[in-house]
């Protein structure tokens, strides 16, 4: 890459795009890390930064009409999974953190739709999971309060 003025655009859109995603990605971040989950305010930010930063490579090296371009999908969509899968913990029959990876998951997305150019989609992950996170979470406490439950063994009381 020359530093002419098309080299210069190529590096502005790329410096551009990596900020974006991590921006879109702060807010659930934060929402996370304010409800003191497993990952927070810097997790989720580097896993779109990551993401996208990895969509952006895979177009520069291979082209963006490669088919390399699915194999590059496919280790983000099981990366991002596995480290989901590491938020997760079981307790007895009760699994706790599956909202916090699910939110991982979409913010994978998110970065590699700010990666692909595809700012619609990254914008409506980032607004989905965000207030996902913040207006279903009443209801979920009325399901799980007594007399909303469907079964009031399957949770201890007072946990």
């Amino acid at each position: 890459m020359t530093f002419d003025a098309a080299g210069f655009w190529e590096i502005a859109t790329h410096v551009f795009n990596l900020a974006l995603a991590y921006a879109l990605a702060l807010p659930v971040g934060w929402d996370r890390e304010r409800d003191d989950r497993s990952a927070g305010i810097r997790t989720f930010p580097l896993v779109a930064i990551a993401s996208c930063g990895f969509v952006l490579v895979g177009i520069a090296v291979l082209g963006r009409e490669s088919m390399g371009q699915a194999r590059i999908m496919e280790g983000l969509i099981t990366g991002v999974g596995f480290i989901g899968g590491g938020a997760i913990l079981k307790h007895g029959r009760k699994a706790t953190g599956t909202a916090t990876a699910a939110s991982l998951w979409a913010t994978g997305a998110l970065g590699a739709a700010v990666g692909y150019g595809l700012y619609d989609i990254a914008i409506v992950l980032s607004l989905t999971t965000f207030l996902t996170l913040r207006c279903a979470r009443p209801m979920k406490e009325a399901a799980q309060e007594p007399g909303g439950q469907q079964d009031n063994q399957a949770r201890p009381r007072g946990s």
